[in-house]
């Protein structure tokens, strides 16, 4: 690999001539080409490409860029992979979007992109095209990135909010809040004596176990932005039926219920990147937890609660102290730049 001459990122980076050619030389091609990348075509052709096909976009702007157990890079690849997931997809085909902002760290690029590549390649997903802009300095946090995703959606898969019926049983893959709350104690100016680190990773694993539910799967979502809570609120609103759950049940790490107590943050509001909600037939919600618990990253899931036709819209949970609670819809933004 050639040897930068610069230890930061300049304009001219951004500028389509020598500098741009050698930042993608010298710093992208050779961590993230699988066979596209490289033809530095305008478009990628996919030619394996065949039948139902899932397509997502998003944007990260995660601050701060580095945090415990992730970073903006794997983040990217993580979201939208999870995306393609919850649509029943395999992810396959990832675009790369980098706006860089004038002044960044080399090093701290390629420790980004090298992260890129673990989370891709982990995760069976190829870059295949992309574009890196570079702007001002103050216009930008160190770097954005945008990323869109393309995956093959499998033929049993019908996943929907409209099928979602009273009796049916909602789980959670692992347990909720780590990412909001190492991001957040990655912001603060205090150390504490636990450790914490963000859940990012890909769910495809156990959406493809959960598969072989076929129509008895229902529908899935990641609850990211929101966390849990907004998840269900969304599950009860768009269904119009009642969701119950048992807050007993609801995974959390002890490092989440202590980083919450001190931080005073609902750990159900907290941002997940490596989790899924399922709604599955009720009959079916141990066969499900069986498949969720034999596939690693599923190791911790639970049934959490099951939807009921009582209080249409609304989420209800069932104490520990045996009374119950509304769980309201997250109102503003409880962490910026989370994701």
């Amino acid at each position: 690999m050639t040897h930068w001459t610069q230890d930061k990122i300049q304009l001219g980076h951004g500028g389509g001539g020598r500098l741009t050619g050698r930042l993608i030389r010298d710093a992208i091609l050779p961590r993230l080409d699988r066979g596209h990348l490289a033809e530095l075509q305008d478009s990628a052709i996919l030619n394996s490409l065949s039948g139902p096909l899932a397509f997502t976009t998003d944007s990260f702007v995660v601050s701060p860029i580095f945090f415990p157990g992730g970073d903006i890079g794997s983040l990217a690849v993580h979201g939208t992979c999870n995306d393609l997931a919850c649509a029943g997809a395999r992810p396959q085909f990832l675009s790369l979007g980098l706006i860089l902002e004038e002044g960044l760290d080399i090093k701290k690029l390629h420790e980004i992109l090298e992260s890129i590549a673990r989370a891709s390649d982990n995760a069976r997903v190829e870059v295949v095209t992309g574009d890196t802009k570079v702007v001002p300095k103050g216009s930008a946090d160190k770097v954005f990135i945008n990323t869109s995703g393309i995956g093959s959606v499998k033929a049993h898969a019908a996943l929907s909010m409209a099928r979602i019926h009273p009796g049916d049983c909602i789980l959670v893959s692992g347990p909720v809040g780590n990412h909001g709350l190492a991001v957040m104690l990655s912001r603060a100016d205090f150390s504490f004596d636990f450790n914490l680190e963000s859940d990012s990773a890909s769910i495809w694993p156990i959406v493809e176990v959960l598969l072989e539910l076929g129509p008895s799967l229902k529908f899935l979502r990641d609850p990211t932005r929101g966390g849990l809570a907004a998840t269900l609120n969304e599950l009860a609103a768009g269904s119009q039926m009642g969701i119950s759950v048992d807050e007993s049940t609801i995974p959390l790490d002890e490092s989440v219920i202590s980083a919450s107590e001190i931080l005073g943050i609902d750990p159900l509001q907290a941002a997940n990147e490596g989790k899924v909600v399922v709604v599955v037939e009720g009959g079916k919600a141990q066969k499900a937890l069986e498949l969720m618990v034999g596939c690693g990253p599923g190791q911790h899931a639970s049934i959490i609660g099951e939807v009921t036709s009582h209080r249409p819209g609304v989420v209800v949970m069932n104490t520990r102290i045996g009374g119950q609670r509304i769980i309201p819809e997250p109102s503003g933004e409880l962490l910026p730049r989370i994701c």
